[in-house]
């Protein structure tokens, strides 16, 4: 009875996951999994329709129970029913930063905004934690004014049903949620299905105030009440943190160890640092890996290639991944330090020229310089070109130096042509491509100029 009881308030030991061999991992609940936290709808919950379809009834089920409750705290005066509607309302509005960031969220990039406007889910979740605690203190100082100034209680009969309405409501989303979060696989809608179970709970505990009054303790309603009022302040605190957090682009510690645990799925891949931020319900990543040198750059781009994938197929949540190669030692990859000359081409950071498109009879693509696990190369990637095609760059350098390039076929992709080692400094130059295939060649004169303000 006991081990029921436990698994009927979510405390069990079953498992309603699912894993992958070894290494268990919920993908539903992203990496390190999710509690329910008011304010927020979970993301590993937003990123399903069936997911969303769940979190609309749920609110629609809650919002009568609120309704249905608030005609009876008007016509009974009881405070206790009056912070447990307060509750179920907080519960409901968990929806709504979902349904604004929904509408928004889809709206494409602008100039302005480059990522479009999933951060509005943030400012709707920093709302609904303000209307909370407004409600937590309105419900709060009625309940000490209750007990200041006891005042006879109507409808008790009626407090006892509204009790149980809220315990019925909770106790339907319960349901509904544990059902399809087990259906989609989603730790964090299972998680939401236990929580509004215990918040049916909090609703029995209107009855028992409604008994201590029946039997003669008239202060049971309003203390009842204060002790709601403590538990809504406990969940303005649990969303505030939450939504503050992500707001700071703060993560679930879990998800870089999940990141890490992925590029164990990808032979010949080691990730040496990874990055995570929340825009709205989506995932976005910037992950450095290091790979063997001697591999073509092809290969390693295969490998970034499928470690992405990787990534995509266990974090449901993942939109981007931005994979950049570099060395096993190189600490804080990701940021930009000063330097005396502004930039360093020896740490592999360069400044790269606009790709020069080539149009020829004998070839087309794009020209550029590009780097590879093995530092800066030039690239020519070719979308189209004749069979047996030859490729070579001439750059003229000053006092009459020309710097020849040979550009060799890639054994991996025979559109890429590929510098065994990198131009000179600076990369601001005038040459020519000369391209031959048997019988036939053309020279095609171009000039690399380096972005402004950063020119040698």
């Amino acid at each position: 009875m006991a081990a029921k009881l436990l698994d009927w308030l979510g405390f069990g030991g079953q498992d309603h996951g699912h894993s992958h061999g070894a290494h268990g991992h919920d993908h539903g609940a992203g990496a390190g999994g999710h509690g329910h936290t008011h304010g927020v709808v979970d993301p590993s919950i937003a990123t399903t329709d069936k997911g969303i379809w769940a979190i609309k009834w749920s609110f629609v089920i809650l919002a009568i129970t609120a309704i249905l409750q608030l005609i009876v705290v008007f016509t009974s005066g009881s405070v206790a029913l009056l912070a447990d509607t307060i509750h179920n309302v907080g519960d409901a509005t968990t929806a709504i930063p979902l349904w604004i960031a929904f509408v928004l969220v889809r709206r494409p990039p602008t100039s302005i905004f480059n990522y479009g406007l999933g951060r509005v889910e943030d400012l709707a979740g920093m709302l609904i934690v303000l209307i909370i605690l407004f409600s937590a203190i309105v419900a709060g100082y009625e309940a000490i004014d209750r007990l200041i100034h006891p005042q006879a209680i109507a409808q008790l009969g009626w407090v006892a049903v509204a009790g149980i309405i809220g315990f019925l409501g909770n106790e339907i989303v319960a349901i509904f949620r544990i059902r399809v979060g087990r259906q989609i696989d989603s730790a964090a809608l299972v998680a939401d299905g236990y929580h509004a179970r215990t918040d049916g709970l909090t609703s029995l505990a209107v009855v028992l105030g409604a008994i201590g009054v029946w039997a003669g303790f008239p202060l049971a309603d309003p203390i009842v009440g204060l002790l709601i009022t403590i538990a809504i302040f406990g969940i303005v605190w649990q969303s505030a943190r939450a939504v503050i957090t992500r707001a700071l682009d703060g993560v679930e510690p879990g998800i870089a160890d999940e990141i890490r645990h992925v590029g164990e799925h990808v032979p010949g891949v080691e990730i040496v640092d990874a990055r995570a931020r929340w825009l709205g319900h989506r995932l976005h990543t910037d992950i450095a890996i290091t790979v063997d040198k001697t591999l073509p750059v092809s290969e390693a781009t295969r490998l970034a290639n499928q470690l992405r994938g990787e990534l995509m197929g266990h974090m449901t949540a993942l939109r981007t991944a931005t994979i950049t190669f570099a060395s096993p030692d190189d600490a804080n990859v990701f940021e930009v330090l000063p330097h005396a000359h502004g930039h360093d081409h020896a740490h592999g950071h360069h400044h790269a020229p606009e790709p020069f498109k080539v149009s020829s009879p004998l070839a087309t693509g794009e020209l550029k310089i590009i780097d590879t696990p093995d530092g800066e190369r030039m690239l020519l990637d070719v979308f189209d070109h004749r069979e047996g095609l030859e490729a070579l760059v001439r750059i003229s350098r000053p006092g009459g130096m020309v710097e020849t390039l040979p550009l060799r076929p890639s054994p991996h992709n025979h559109h890429a042509y590929l510098s065994e080692v990198a131009p000179a400094e600076p990369h601001e130059f005038e040459a020519v491509l000369h391209l031959s295939t048997k019988g036939q060649s053309e020279i095609i004169p171009f000039k690399m100029v380096e972005p402004e303000g950063h020119q040698h």
